[in-house]
């Protein structure tokens, strides 16, 4: 393989931030860029998928209401990619797969000590930034630590389509979880749950209030809670919860606006007893070997449904990145470079 060094590259930019704190397409641009010529410790890698996230939604300001740092306007975006290494060195060859922070781009110069080889063992390449990815891991662990997900609990998952809802509720199935409910927004998504991904009921959050579907579906109460959402699906999820109850508090892309909740409904975690904690994937590493080998075995025998929703070429970024937004994906939402 010949490295591109020296050569030009595309990548998306961010043209300027939102000014009312929603992306548009004019925020953004692809534009064509030098690529620098590799360090001895650096790596050239050819990037065949990018990652597609809602927290880049929030990179987007100004604001440090999240767990990294915020895009630069006039720079290229970036977030996890794979790709295979076309400029390698004695500890990584090229011909290797290699996942990497360095998205947005068609080709990326990475340091070797921030790339993760990745061996395939079989499963779709593109899986490895999704179910085997962070969204994956995230299910992972946000059930087994910060969930305590014991067998026999009956488990609650908002948006349960997304890549890594669709991934906890059939983690939890998996490891012993009694009844699993699911909650999305419209009724075909809402059906993708129990026809799909093994839930055993689900809500359409856009058709009933989160609050009368959980108790329909779960009348006698849950044991535990995995938030991706916050907002109204919070406050039905405490007003379920039995006593002694638990909250894995991974996300919260609810907006709320003028009718966000009042705190006072975190009364009934007084009164339940109920534990919230909120957990940052990063810390639980020690989890990743298991993780990957058991996810793995889950997939080679059937037992597990990996969907990915993927647009194709890097011109077509921004739009995906939208329509993520607006809920335009099932499973994990990615980008075909190559």
């Amino acid at each position: 393989m010949t490295a591109p060094a020296g050569t030009r590259t595309r990548a998306v930019v961010l043209r300027r931030r939102p000014s009312d704190g929603q992306p548009h397409p004019e925020n953004f641009e692809v534009r064509e860029l030098d690529l620098a010529a590799p360090g001895k410790d650096q790596l050239v890698v050819e990037n065949r998928f990018m990652s597609v996230d809602p927290s880049m939604k929030g990179r987007l300001g100004t604001s440090e209401m999240h767990y990294t740092t915020n895009f630069r306007e006039g720079q290229p975006l970036d977030g996890s990619a794979i790709g295979i290494v076309v400029h390698g060195n004695a500890d990584i060859p090229e011909g290797s797969f290699v996942r990497h922070r360095l998205g947005w781009r068609e080709h990326a110069v990475v340091d070797a000590a921030a790339a993760t080889v990745i061996d395939p063992r079989g499963v779709e390449l593109h899986h490895w930034l999704g179910v085997l990815g962070q969204p994956g891991f995230t299910a992972y662990a946000g059930l087994l630590r910060a969930g305590g997900l014991q067998p026999g609990d009956d488990v609650f998952v908002s948006a349960a389509a997304g890549a890594v809802g669709s991934a906890a509720g059939q983690f939890a199935k998996l490891l012993g979880a009694g009844r699993v409910i699911g909650s999305a927004g419209g009724q075909a998504k809402a059906s993708l749950l129990t026809d799909r991904f093994g839930y055993d009921s689900s809500i359409d959050y856009r058709s009933e209030p989160v609050s009368e579907g959980l108790r329909r579906c779960a009348e006698d109460g849950i044991d535990l809670y995995f938030d991706n959402v916050g907002g109204d699906h919070l406050v039905a999820a405490l007003q379920s919860l039995r006593i002694n109850g638990r909250v894995a508090l991974c996300g919260m892309i609810s907006n709320g606006g003028a009718d966000r909740p009042p705190v006072d409904h975190l009364m009934q975690a007084i009164l339940k007893r109920i534990t919230l904690r909120g957990f940052i994937v990063r810390d639980h590493e020690d989890l990743r070997a298991e993780f990957e080998d058991r996810t793995v075995g889950w997939i080679s025998r059937g037992e597990l449904t990996a969907e990915a929703t993927i647009h194709r070429g890097i011109d077509n970024a921004v739009d995906a990145f939208l329509a993520m937004l607006d809920g335009g994906n099932v499973g994990k939402m990615l980008v075909e470079l190559a």
